[in-house]
């Protein structure tokens, strides 16, 4: 069991040894059972599987292994043809390898190691019995390795079932953001939410930092209504939620990459894998309803020795999470007034918060105004008749184009 701060290179702590270990059976036969399965990474997410996939493909691409990828959303045939000819490192969601293990074009019954990467959402328990039919198909006699910035103890309990005599390696505490990213809370009430992410980006241009962030969401709903309000507001904005087809996920992201869009509105769809160097900035729009997810959303920036902002904006119903949080970092985060002295309230502190954290006076939660953010599929009639009023937003500059590797976003459950 590894865990170890995102962006730190855990891709690489097991794609490296994976190679290093399968290579006495690299063969240039072009014959495809020279080439069987040896080594299977499971991931939650399609785009961290790509993302693996990139990076098992260049550290081998001076051997004679070969490594693919598998997953939903996207027509088999590419990939029936692929396994056909073999391949000795398979990445893969765990429903597309059913799909093909049904259809009799993958065997597992040679794999002799087995990575679960993000293992906490893996096995989390919708994904469960996907992973133990696969489980069962893959020899006894291998090696077993779970991955993941979180563990908890619930977590930890039920790895236990997979694992014999597991032997746990952790190069930081646990449950923690990497050193190289800034934390930073503002209270701001749920209506003036989205003026606050304007004013912060304000701000940090008035610094000479960048506009680049990625704004988190917990609503497919929200994540759109969100986006199109800050091109309102003259911000080149998109949004990646799992209602997006895999080539409006692809336009998008690759429009953000290269800077059509400055602010990339996305769910949790896009808090694991999404790797892309030097992200300055990440804003949390509304709090995960669970902690880890916070950790997985925060470590999309400072990744790979490079430093980067989190900045949390938190409704005083959102105490309770904010805690959570906390308890989960074993930290308390600091509270900062919002850029040119913007009124927000105060947090109530705990019973259980440190002195330093009494100076900030209680509030009582204000009343929302913006009924969507926390009742998403009961819209009023304000806001149905805001929706029918919305101009048309135009996407300038971004030309389709057939998915690159790397720039595939989705996920296995929708968030």
């Amino acid at each position: 069991m590894g865990a170890a701060q995102t962006g730190t290179g855990k891709t690489a702590a097991f794609v490296l040894p994976i190679i290093q270990k399968i290579l006495r059976h690299a063969s240039n036969s072009a014959s495809p059972a020279r080439h069987p399965i040896r080594a299977l990474v499971l991931t939650p997410t399609r785009e961290l599987a790509v993302q693996v996939a990139e990076n098992a493909a260049n550290y081998s691409k001076h051997t004679d292994l070969r490594a693919a990828v598998v997953y939903g959303g996207v027509d088999m045939k590419e990939q029936v043809a692929i396994l056909r000819n073999g391949i000795e490192i398979l990445i893969a969601t765990p429903g597309r390898l059913l799909d093909h293990i049904g259809s009799k074009v993958a065997n597992l019954s040679q794999v002799e190691i087995l990575v679960l990467d993000e293992a906490d959402r893996m096995l989390d328990m919708g994904f469960l019995p996907d992973l133990q039919r696969i489980i069962n198909l893959i020899p006894a006699q291998r090696q077993t390795l779970l991955f993941s910035a979180t563990f908890s103890p619930e977590i930890k309990k039920l790895a236990q079932s997979y694992l014999r005599t597991p032997v746990t390696v952790e190069v930081a505490r646990q449950n923690a953001a990497a050193d190289t990213v800034k934390q930073v809370v503002h209270m701001v009430s749920s209506s003036d939410k989205q003026r606050a992410i304007v004013k912060v980006l304000e701000n940090r241009t008035r610094q000479g930092l960048s506009r680049q962030c990625i704004i988190f969401t917990n609503s497919r709903l929200g994540c759109a209504k969100l986006a199109r309000a800050l091109e309102r507001d003259g911000i080149k904005a998109g949004a990646i939620h799992g209602d997006k087809s895999q080539g409006e996920r692809t336009l998008t992201l690759d429009a953000f990459k290269s800077g059509v869009i400055e602010v990339l509105v996305a769910t949790d769809v896009a808090a694991r894998g999404l790797d892309i160097p030097d992200m300055p900035c990440v804003i949390n729009h509304e709090l995960p309803y669970n902690a880890e997810d916070f950790i997985h959303r925060i470590g999309r920036t400072g990744r790979a020795g490079s430093t980067g902002d989190a900045i949390a904006l938190v409704d005083a119903s959102e105490k309770r999470l904010l805690d959570d949080i906390e308890k989960l970092m074993k930290r308390k985060l600091d509270i900062k007034p919002l850029p040119e002295g913007m009124a927000a309230p105060s947090r109530a502190p705990s019973s259980s918060s440190s002195s330093s954290s009494s100076k900030h006076s209680s509030a009582a939660p204000a009343k929302m105004s913006d009924p969507f953010f926390y009742k998403p599929y009961e819209p009023t009639a304000t806001v149905q008749s805001s929706e029918s009023a919305k101009p048309e937003v135009k996407k300038v500059g971004i030309t389709p184009a057939k998915p690159a590797v790397g720039a595939l976003l989705g996920g296995f459950k929708k968030k």
